[in-house]
C-alpha cells in the first residue's frame, strides 16, 4: 500500500511542534507559574459565580425556546424576513432586559437562531445582552464620568442596530434565500397555549436570572441598592410563579415539584450564605423531573441538554485560555499589565484599536468593567481607548467566540467580531478626540 507522505508529514509537523512546545514551556519562572495559576484561579471563580446562577438559568430558557415559543411567532417578529424596524427593535430590547455577560446570553442566542431569527436581528439580541446593561451603564456615569456613561449607552444601542443590519447585508443572498424558504414554510400548527402563559412563563424564568444575578451597586442608597438588597426575596417571588406555570400550564406533576421546591428551600435555609447550593438543587431537581416526563417537558430537557453539551466544555476552555494570558482582574497573566497600560495612552489609532482588540478577547463580568477601567484610566489611560473597551469588552470575549464559531461557523464569527473591534476603535477616536 502506498504511503501518502503529504498526509504524514503533516502529522510529523504537528507532532514536532507538540514536542517543541513541552520540551520549551518555561516551567518554573514566576510568569508562567503565575499564568498557570490565573487561569486555575479564573475558571474556579467562573465555576462559582457564573455557571450555576447565570448559565444553568440560561441553558434552561434556551432549551425552553425551542420548544415553547411559536416558530411562526420567532419568524413574524425576528425571521430574515420580518419587518426590519420592529425585528431590530425587539431582538434590541429583548436583549437589553437580560442584562446578561457575553457568555450567559450564547445559550439564548443559539436558541432563536436555530429558531429562524434572520442574522440582523439575532445578533442584534446578540450585543445587546451584555452591552446595554441599565446597571452598569449607570455605574459608568457615576465612577467615570457622566460624558463617557452616555456615550457608552448611545454606542451600545447605535452598534446592536447598526452591526446587526450590516451583518444583514454582507450576507444579504444566504439571508434572502432563508426569507424565501421561510414564506413557504408548511403552516405551523395551533399553540397549546395561551400567548399570555408563555409570556408569564418565560417572564418568570426571566426574573429568576435577572435577579439572582444582580450585583450590588457601588452607592449604598437609593433604588439599585434597595433591589439589591432584596434580590433573593424578589428571586423567591419569581421562583414560586415559576413552579405554577410548570405544574398549571407545562403539565408537570404537583408532587416532584413541590418536592424539588421544598428541597430547594431547605437547602436555601440552612446555608444562607450560599445560595448557589438551593440554585444546584433546585435545577438539578428541574431536570431530573423534566428528563422522566414526556411531551414537550422532556423536549425541553433534551434541547437544555444539546445546548450545554454544545457550549459548556467551549466556554471553559476559553476562560481558561483568557484567565492564562490575562489574568483576572486585578492579577497579571502571561501578558504584563504594564504592557496594557502603555499601550492605550492618548488617542492615538493604535491606542483604540488595541484596547478594542484586549477588550473584545478579555472575559468580563457584568459590571466588573467599570472599577478594571477605573484603575487603567487612573494608570493613564485615554478617555478614547477607555470607550473602544467598554464597547468591545462587555459584548464579546473569548470564551464566547469560541462557542459562536460553534454555532454560526468561523466566517459569521469573524467579520461579526471584526464589525465590534473596528466600530469600538472607531468611536473611541472620535470620543477621544471631542473630550
Amino acid at each position: 500500500m502506498a504511503i501518502d507522505f503529504k498526509n504524514e508529514w503533516k502529522k510529523l509537523a504537528l507532532i514536532s511542534i507538540g514536542f517543541a512546545v513541552a520540551y520549551f514551556l518555561p516551567v518554573g519562572t514566576p510568569r508562567f507559574d503565575n499564568a498557570v495559576k490565573e487561569s486555575f484561579e479564573i475558571i474556579k471563580w467562573y465555576a462559582r459565580e457564573h455557571v450555576i446562577l447565570c448559565l444553568i438559568p440560561a441553558f434552561y430558557i434556551a432549551g425552553a425556546i425551542g420548544v415553547f415559543i411559536s416558530k411562526d411567532s420567532v419568524m413574524k417578529y425576528l425571521g430574515a424576513g420580518a419587518n426590519k424596524i420592529l425585528a431590530y427593535s425587539v431582538a434590541s430590547v429583548s436583549g437589553a432586559i437580560l442584562a446578561v455577560c457575553s457568555c450567559t446570553v450564547l445559550p439564548l442566542f443559539a436558541g432563536i437562531w436555530r429558531m429562524g431569527a434572520g442574522l440582523g436581528p439575532a445578533i442584534a439580541f446578540l450585543y445587546s445582552g451584555p452591552a446595554i446593561n441599565v446597571l452598569a451603564i449607570i455605574l459608568t456615569a457615576r465612577i467615570l464620568g457622566i460624558e463617557i456613561g452616555i456615550a457608552r449607552t448611545v454606542g451600545a444601542i447605535a452598534f446592536s442596530v447598526i452591526i446587526g443590519f450590516l451583518m444583514h447585508l454582507i450576507y444579504i443572498k444566504e439571508e434572502t434565500a432563508k426569507a424565501e424558504s421561510q414564506q413557504f414554510a408548511p403552516a405551523v400548527s395551533d399553540p397549546k397555549r395561551p400567548l399570555w402563559q408563555t409570556v408569564i412563563y418565560f417572564a418568570t424564568m426571566i426574573g429568576i436570572l435577572v435577579f439572582a444575578n444582580w450585583g450590588k451597586p457601588a452607592d449604598e442608597s437609593g433604588f439599585w441598592y434597595i433591589v439589591w438588597q432584596y434580590k433573593w426575596k424578589i428571586t423567591v417571588l419569581f421562583a414560586l410563579a415559576f413552579c405554577f406555570t410548570l405544574v398549571k400550564w407545562i403539565g408537570l406533576k404537583l408532587l416532584p415539584v413541590s418536592v424539588v421546591a421544598v428541597l430547594t428551600a431547605v437547602v436555601a435555609v440552612s446555608f444562607p450564605e450560599h445560595p448557589s447550593a438551593a440554585f444546584l438543587v433546585g435545577s438539578i431537581g428541574l431536570g431530573v423531573i423534566t428528563a422522566r416526563s414526556d411531551g414537550e417537558a422532556v423536549e425541553w430537557f433534551d434541547a437544555t441538554w444539546t445546548y450545554t453539551k454544545q457550549i459548556m466544555p467551549l466556554l471553559l476552555l476559553g476562560v481558561l485560555a483568557a484567565g492564562f494570558f490575562l489574568g483576572r482582574p486585578g492579577n497579571e497573566g502571561v501578558i504584563p499589565n504594564q504592557w496594557i497600560q502603555s499601550l492605550v495612552g492618548g488617542n492615538s489609532f493604535f491606542a483604540n484599536f488595541f484596547a478594542a482588540v484586549v477588550g473584545a478577547f478579555m472575559y468580563f463580568a457584568t459590571l466588573t468593567e467599570v472599577p478594571i477601567l477605573q484603575g487603567l484610566m487612573g494608570s493613564g489611560m485615554g478617555k478614547g481607548p477607555a470607550l473602544a473597551l467598554l464597547l468591545a469588552g462587555p459584548a464579546l470575549s473569548l470564551p464566547s467566540m469560541l462557542v459562536l464559531r460553534s454555532i454560526m461557523g468561523a466566517g459569521k464569527t469573524t467579520v461579526y467580531v471584526a464589525l465590534v473591534i473596528i466600530f469600538s476603535t472607531i468611536t473611541g477616536l472620535i470620543y477621544g478626540a471631542i473630550f
